[in-house]
């Protein structure tokens, strides 16, 4: 099959609104799903802006913390006295990894709103942390949960300081223990500047590589963030963020040519909030925002039409993506134009087949760990890519011809002819509907319609 093709085939037809909203701005449909958004797709995709939802019962990164702690603590111990260490205590951080990510991938997969799922799961790249070692193992899940899903909505500068001083953040990028050189604790103990948080903030998060910043506006706004640390202890409620004063670098500040006065916590906060709402912040992200949710081609129109709504909004992340979803370029798309990565894949076929159990004993999070893309591990703060080529590897599609065929197998008994109707709405290519109707079985129908172009695409 050539995947360079039109992505609907060799007789595409225009997609619909419907198809637009629900299979390429959302996660796809679940049955009924299109039928429901077809009568106002615009209506339909603005009412999926709702914050996220998940389960309340699970830990957060105060518990992780607390339990990193006992651990230390218990690992001191064993060692001094020549026992081995409990495995319960030593697995508990890769275990908590599994539940959250898990349960975020539950939650889109059951959502009414997957856009907003997708929204998450953009700025949770954006503002990537992987999980390497047993501190980030432990973390690097409850990120998204607590500084990025309850600021999703609302302003960029909000989420910006939340995920700036998450604990998963700070000691990811090692700023914790970044202290200045004239405070006490670099005068004392000889801790330095740490530029890491300082970088990734200007390069990624913000203006971008090409945002018009110098080495020394990285050095200006790591001073400013020193001191900015974590809390660790054996109770939970004490843990996470905390400003230490006797590590901050004291003195003026300038980023960008403007001068910051202020003392303590409240500089590296105006750095940021005036970052947020940069000219150059705008156009990075807005266009960041573009080639996920549009496509990969140059939008201009649309690119200046969000970045004056986020500057005239202060960049408030409801009213520029009510922009986006409102756009002509977007309900004007010819064909599909986004290579679905594998956590995408993952979810689009659990909501198509309505399945709670995908197949067999495995979790979603090792299924996804099997098609490439394994929660949390990016390897680099700047995410995973979000170009189409990047999933279009020979391996990657062989292993995802072979996992559709698992779970063909498991669905064999599958009406897929109606699963073409409810799901695409008359959006399939002839060659596709034709190839899937006249299969040997179901089970093959529905491997070739999971493997279909108008599938692999959204």
């Amino acid at each position: 099959m050539d995947w360079h093709m039109s992505r609907s085939g060799t007789s595409a037809k225009p997609l619909s609104a419907a198809c637009i909203a629900v299979n390429h701005l959302g996660y796809g449909g679940k049955p009924g799903e299109l039928q429901l958004a077809a009568s106002d797709p615009k209506q339909w995709c603005i009412d999926c802006l709702t914050t996220p939802i998940f389960s309340s019962e699970l830990p957060g990164s105060k518990q992780v913390l607390a339990d990193v702690t006992h651990y230390n603590q218990a690992n001191k111990q064993a060692k001094k006295d020549g026992q081995p260490l409990d495995e319960k205590i030593a697995s508990q951080a890769r275990k908590t990894l599994r539940v959250l990510s898990e349960d975020t991938l539950r939650a889109a997969i059951n959502s009414e709103q997957s856009i907003v799922f997708r929204l998450l799961d953009f700025f949770s790249n954006h503002f990537s942390v992987s999980a390497q070692g047993r501190v980030m193992a432990g973390l690097a899940s409850t990120l998204e949960r607590e500084a990025i899903a309850p600021n999703l909505l609302g302003n960029f500068a909000d989420m910006l300081l939340a995920v700036s001083q998450h604990p998963a953040m700070l000691i990811y990028l090692n700023n914790e223990n970044s202290f200045g050189e004239n405070s006490r604790l670099g005068k004392n103990k000889g801790k330095g500047l740490n530029e890491n948080l300082a970088r990734e903030i200007l390069e990624l998060h913000t203006l971008g590589v090409d945002g018009g910043y110098s080495q020394q506006d990285v050095i200006e706004l790591a001073k400013a963030l020193t001191g900015w640390s974590v809390q660790k202890s054996l109770n939970a409620e004490e843990n996470g963020f905390v400003f230490r004063a006797v590590g901050h670098e004291p003195g003026a500040r300038t980023l960008l040519g403007q001068r910051y006065t202020q003392k303590g916590v409240q500089q590296a906060e105006h750095m940021l909030k005036d970052l947020a709402g940069h000219p150059k912040t705008a156009e990075f992200i807005c266009k960041k925002l573009i080639h996920h949710f549009v496509g990969e081609l140059a939008y201009p129109e649309l690119l200046n039409t969000l970045t004056q709504s986020w500057l005239t909004s202060q960049g408030n992340l409801h009213t520029v993506m009510s922009a986006l979803l409102s756009s002509d370029e977007l309900w004007q798309l010819p064909a599909r134009t986004k290579f679905k990565t594998p956590r995408e894949f993952l979810i689009s076929t659990v909501r198509l087949l309505s399945a709670d159990n995908i197949y067999g004993r495995k979790n979603l999070t090792g299924i996804l760990t099997d098609l490439g893309q394994q929660p949390f591990s990016a390897g680099s703060p700047a995410g995973f890519s979000d170009e189409n080529q990047t999933w279009l590897s020979p391996t990657a599609l062989m292993t995802r011809a072979d996992w559709a065929n698992l779970v063909a197998a498991r669905f064999k008994r599958i009406n897929t002819e109606a699963l073409m109707q409810d799901a695409f709405a008359g959006s399939l290519s002839q060659s596709t509907y034709q190839s899937v109707l006249r299969a040997e079985s179901r089970e093959q129908g529905l491997a070739l319609l999971l493997m279909s172009p108008e599938f692999q695409w959204r």
